[in-house]
C-alpha cells in the first residue's frame, strides 16, 4: 500500500458559487433534498440514530503519532505506521480532490482531523457515497490513521457513513461569519464557523468550574433560591414582572439572590454561595444584557477587607486554572497586559474622586449642590436624579476608565448603599468596595447590614426615592427579609460578581455578546 495524495488545494464547491442568493440558496436547498432521497433509494438511512464512535479527533492524532514512536523503535510497520481500525465523526468542513480521491476535513468538538477517501481502497459501492456528501453534512469515518505524502495525519477511509444529512449549507468557509447580527442570533453557526466562538464558549464553562471548585475548597454550600420573587429586592434595578394564574399574585424575576442567601446566614448556614441567573430591565450595551449570571457569596463573621482577599484570589486563581498565568496577555485593540496577581490597590474613593474632578462629595451633600459640581467640569447632569445617582455618574465617567490594572474602589457613601453596613467611626460612610478592571466594574461587595432597626430606615429612604424621584431601580423593602434579620444575623461579608464579566476579561473580549451563548437581540 501507497499513500499517495492528491493535490490538496481548495476546490470551489457549487455551494460557494451560488449561496449569493436566496433563490441560490434555495436551489443548493433542493440540490440536497435530492441526494437525501438518493441514498434513501440506495436503502441507507441518512439519519441513523446512533453511531459506535472510538476515537474523537484529538484521540484519533495522538494514537497515530503514538504509532510513529512505536515504530521509530522498531515495532509496527516501520516504513508506513498506521493504526489499527477506528471510528471517528464529525461535521464535513471541506472537501477536496475529484473523481478516485477525495480530502474531507472533518470537525467534531474537539478539533479537526482530515479523512482520506480513495476508490481503490473503499471499493466502487463504498466510494459512491462520497459523491453525496455536502459541506455541513455529520459523518462517521472508519479505517486506520496514516500519514499522507504531504505529511497530514489523516483517517484512511474504509468505510464512509453518512450520520445527518445537512439540509441548509453552512456561511462561506472561505469568508466566514461576517454578519455580527447572524453570528449572535444563530448562534450554532457561529460556533461552527468560528473558532474562537467555541473556545469562549468553552472557556466560560472552565470559569465556573474553577469557581465552584475554589469556593467548595474555603467551606462555602451552594444552594438554589427563588427566582421568581414577592419583591424584586436586594439591588438597585428595574425588574421584570409576570403573573401567577394559580396564585393570582404579580411576581417578578429576582434582580438579585442577596437576601435570599443572607436569611440562610441567619438561619446558621455561616458560608454560602449562590451561581445563578438574574434579571435586569435595563438597556443592551457591550457589558450589559438584560439576563446574566454572578456568584453571590456570603461569609459570617467576616468584613469587607475579608472579601476583598476572597476575590482577589479567587479571580487570580480562576485565571491561573483556565489560562496558566495570573498575568493575561495584551489583545491589540483591547487591551494591555493585565496582571491579576494579588494583592490589588484599595482606592479610597473620596480621594479618587477628588483627584479626578476635584469635587468632594462631602462638601457637596445635596443634589442641587453636586449637580453644579458637575456642570462647571462638564459632567453630564440627568435632569431629576437623586443624589446618589448623581454621584454615581461621577464614578463611571470620571474614575472607572482610569482602572485599568485591578484596583478595588472603596467607602462609598451610604445613601449609594442601602444594604451596607456603616464604618465604625462615619455615619456617612458605609464598608463598600467594588472591583474594577479594564475600566469596567466585575464585583460589588459589603460588610452586610445587620442592624434591623437602621435596615428598616434605609428601606423606607429608598421607597420615598422612588416616589420623589420616580425612580423604578430604587431598592424594595422586603418586609420577609426584615423579619428574618430581626432574629439576629451575624457579622457578615457579602459580595456579588458577574461572571460573564470575568469570563470577558480573562478572552479578552470587549463585548458581553462575544461570552454570552444566547445574548438578548433586538427586532430583525
Amino acid at each position: 500500500m501507497t499513500n499517495q495524495d492528491q493535490p490538496e488545494q481548495p476546490v470551489q464547491s457549487p455551494e460557494e458559487s451560488e449561496i449569493d442568493s436566496a433563490a441560490g440558496e434555495q436551489k443548493l436547498i433542493e440540490d440536497r433534498l435530492a441526494k437525501v432521497a438518493q441514498i434513501r433509494a440506495q436503502g441507507i438511512d441518512p439519519y441513523p440514530p446512533r453511531y459506535d464512535r472510538t476515537h474523537t479527533s484529538v484521540e484519533a492524532i495522538t494514537l497515530f503519532e503514538y504509532a510513529e514512536v512505536m515504530a521509530s523503535n522498531g515495532v509496527g510497520d516501520t516504513e508506513h505506521p498506521k493504526t489499527e481500525m477506528i471510528r471517528v465523526a464529525g461535521r464535513v468542513m471541506a472537501r477536496r480532490g475529484m473523481g478516485k480521491a477525495a480530502f474531507i476535513d472533518l470537525k467534531d468538538g474537539h478539533g479537526t482531523i482530515q479523512a482520506f477517501a480513495r476508490q481503490n481502497t473503499m471499493g466502487d459501492d463504498e466510494y459512491a457515497i462520497i459523491s453525496l456528501l455536502d459541506i455541513g453534512d455529520i459523518i462517521g469515518v472508519e479505517g486506520s490513521v496514516i500519514r499522507t505524502r504531504r505529511g497530514e495525519i489523516s483517517v484512511e477511509a474504509a468505510k464512509v457513513t453518512v450520520l445527518t444529512k445537512a439540509i441548509r449549507p453552512l456561511p462561506d468557509k472561505w469568508h466566514g461569519l461576517q454578519d455580527q447580527e447572524i453570528r449572535f442570533r444563530q448562534r450554532y453557526l457561529d460556533l461552527i464557523s468560528n473558532d474562537k466562538a467555541m473556545k469562549n464558549a468553552l472557556l466560560r464553562s472552565n470559569v465556573v468550574r474553577e469557581m465552584r471548585s475554589f469556593m467548595h475548597d474555603r467551606g462555602f454550600i451552594e444552594v438554589e433560591t427563588p427566582i421568581l420573587v414577592p419583591v424584586a429586592a436586594g439591588a438597585q434595578a428595574t425588574p421584570f414582572e409576570t403573573h401567577h394564574n394559580q396564585l393570582d399574585r404579580d411576581l417578578y424575576l429576582r434582580i438579585a439572590t442577596e437576601l435570599y442567601l443572607k436569611k440562610l446566614i441567619v438561619g446558621g448556614i455561616e458560608r454560602v454561595f449562590e451561581i445563578g441567573r438574574l434579571f435586569r430591565n435595563e438597556g443592551l450595551d457591550h457589558d450589559h444584557n438584560p439576563e446574566f449570571t454572578t456568584i453571590e457569596s456570603y461569609q459570617a463573621y467576616a468584613d469587607y477587607n475579608d472579601v476583598m482577599e476572597l476575590v482577589e484570589n479567587m479571580v487570580s486563581h480562576i485565571a491561573k486554572e483556565t489560562t496558566g498565568s495570573m498575568v493575561l496577555p495584551a489583545v491589540e485593540g483591547v487591551r494591555k497586559e493585565i496582571d491579576l496577581t494579588p494583592p490589588w490597590p484599595r482606592l479610597d474613593l473620596r480621594g479618587e474622586i477628588k483627584k479626578r474632578t476635584g469635587i468632594d462629595f462631602v462638601d457637596v451633600r445635596d443634589a442641587e449642590s453636586l449637580s453644579g459640581a458637575m456642570r462647571e467640569r462638564g459632567i453630564h447632569v440627568e435632569a431629576g436624579s437623586a443624589w446618589g445617582r448623581l454621584l454615581d455618574k461621577v464614578i463611571s465617567s470620571e474614575v472607572e476608565p482610569h482602572l485599568i490594572q485591578p484596583h478595588f474602589l472603596v467607602d462609598y457613601p451610604v445613601e449609594m448603599s442601602p444594604l451596607a453596613k456603616r464604618k465604625p467611626d462615619s455615619d456617612e460612610i458605609v464598608e463598600r468596595f467594588e472591583g474594577f478592571v479594564m475600566g469596567t466594574e466585575i464585583c460589588n461587595a459589603f460588610t452586610e447590614l445587620n442592624d434591623p432597626v437602621d435596615q428598616r430606615a434605609r428601606f423606607v429612604q429608598q421607597e420615598q426615592m422612588r416616589e420623589q424621584f420616580d425612580d423604578e431601580e430604587a431598592d424594595r423593602l422586603d418586609e420577609d427579609f426584615l423579619t428574618a434579620i430581626d432574629h439576629g444575623m451575624p457579622p457578615t461579608g457579602g459580595l456579588g460578581l458577574g461572571i460573564d464579566r470575568l469570563t470577558m476579561l480573562i478572552a479578552g473580549e470587549e463585548s458581553i455578546r462575544e461570552i454570552l451563548l444566547f445574548p438578548a437581540m433586538r427586532n430583525s
